[in-house]
């Protein structure tokens, strides 16, 4: 792999992007663009862009940057990330983490509370900003835990966490799982208009170490039954029904589940739901014989489940697809299959393994970068510092932006990635298209080669 730089770099004061297929999935944008079109940035904001708009030259004192025909569109945003930081900053830290980020092209994470301590305090979300802030990488936004601790019994305020910046509310990689508790946590947050977010999985019948099946019998591993996922699902939805909230469900990895979502939608509940790459990128034959970077929560499943999770980004069932980045340092990985740790390493590969999804015929370009940009920010109302809903071109809006080339082949080497952790399912696969520049707020911050 070439060499590639991600320290923030000083820019003049405009810079103008020619050259570029610029794209905005929010609005519906696909012009191809020559040397008088593209998009003009004034320091940290947006201040015009489209075809022409260069016709009478570019602005004196501008860098020009010419995109060679790749796809300029908004920086990603990564809705699912466990960055680890504070108490495992040995897995990931903010800094690296972000490293890793923005050569994926995303521009945007959230993370999810599980840290240690649990992000139920105010100076908990506080500190995540603040780090985010002095190193100058990625945006970043936080969840704040919905009950206190995470452990699933006394609600967190919620209220206060929300006013310290918390997106939305959820117990990370833990499930609501006692009823009372969840019906509660949604009737609060409805109040407010919070967004509740499920790991959907009954502990009851989470106990095993991969998918429950024929794969799972033949490797002599106890199995996890999609049941798990579906009977926690189908509660949820009744609580949603009792309590009118917003419920969304994380990385939902089964067929059954796309269609509970499906009628749910259907019914008009304020239901939504996402994916991450592995669920319609691999399946539990990805475990093969005990690779244990392919054990994650939930579990890679059957190749029917994997097809179905495919359909519902087709339809629009599922709503959004994020990383789910869960690095494991190597000492949690290099274990015997039932000893080792859940989770898997996403940032990088987040934006290729979506692209599959065009190269294979199953969505086009616009919905696909949708799914990564617009969507995310959308269900989770994240605005940038100029008051501007992020994930979308917005002249005046923050100038957060991400090249990237279609077609260029290459192949993910886990060692090679940015993340202090290497545990990847996506180890050795070949690969087609990636980020070649990320920008934010007006700075280069990631450039390939």
């Amino acid at each position: 792999m070439s060499a590639r730089s991600t320290a923030p770099q000083s820019q003049p004061q405009a810079v103008a992007y020619v050259n570029v297929q610029l794209i905005d999935p929010a609005s519906g944008l696909d012009v191809v663009c020559d040397h008088t079109g593209g998009l003009l940035s004034d320091g940290e904001t947006i201040s015009a862009y489209g075809p022409g708009i260069f016709a009478s030259g570019v602005p004196a004192g501008a860098e020009v940057i010419d995109g060679k025909g790749a796809i300029l569109c908004p920086g990603l945003v990564d809705m699912r990330v466990q960055m680890r930081e504070p108490g495992e900053a040995h897995k990931e830290s903010v800094k690296s983490a972000g490293k890793a980020a923005v050569a994926g092209g995303i521009t945007s994470m959230v993370a999810l509370p599980n840290t240690d301590p649990v992000l139920d305090e105010e100076a908990a979300i506080e500190f995540i900003a603040r780090r985010a802030r002095q190193i100058g990488l990625t945006k970043v936004y936080a969840y704040g835990a919905a009950t206190k601790g995470t452990l699933g019994k006394e609600l967190s305020e919620m209220g206060l966490l929300n006013r310290a910046g918390a997106v939305a509310f959820t117990d990370g990689t833990k499930a609501i799982a006692n009823v009372q508790t969840m019906r509660r946590a949604l009737q609060y947050a409805a109040t407010f208009g919070f967004l509740i977010i499920q790991h959907p999985e009954e502990p009851g019948l989470s106990g095993g170490v991969m998918n429950a099946g024929e794969q799972a019998s033949r490797l002599g591993l106890s199995g996890i039954p999609r049941e798990a996922e579906i009977i926690m699902l189908e509660r949820d939805i009744r609580l949603v029904e009792m309590t009118g909230g917003r419920y969304h469900a994380a990385h939902i990895s089964t067929s059954d589940s796309v269609e509970i979502i499906r009628r749910a939608k259907a019914k008009g509940l304020d239901v939504t739901c996402d994916t991450a790459p592995p669920y319609f990128a691999l399946n539990e034959l990805a475990v093969g014989d005990y690779r244990t970077f392919a054990k994650l929560s939930p579990p890679l499943r059957a190749e029917s489940d994997r097809l179905a999770i495919v359909e519902g980004l087709q339809d629009g069932t599922i709503d959004a697809i994020a990383s789910d980045h869960s690095p494991q340092d190597t000492d949690a990985k290099r274990l015997p299959f039932a000893q080792a740790a859940f989770g898997g390493t996403g940032l990088e590969t987040l934006l290729p393994l979506t692209l599959e999804l065009v190269h294979n015929g199953h969505l086009d370009l616009l919905g696909a970068l949708r799914l990564l940009t617009s969507a995310p920010a959308d269900l989770l109302n994240l605005t940038d510092n100029h008051g501007h809903r992020a994930g979308r071109l917005t002249v005046g809006g923050a100038a957060d932006l991400v090249l990237i080339t279609l077609d260029r082949p290459w192949k993910f080497a886990a060692q090679q990635s940015l993340s202090k952790s290497k545990n990847s399912p996506f180890d050795g696969r070949l690969l087609q298209g990636h980020a070649v520049r990320t920008v934010v707020d007006g700075r280069t911050v990631y450039v390939h080669g």
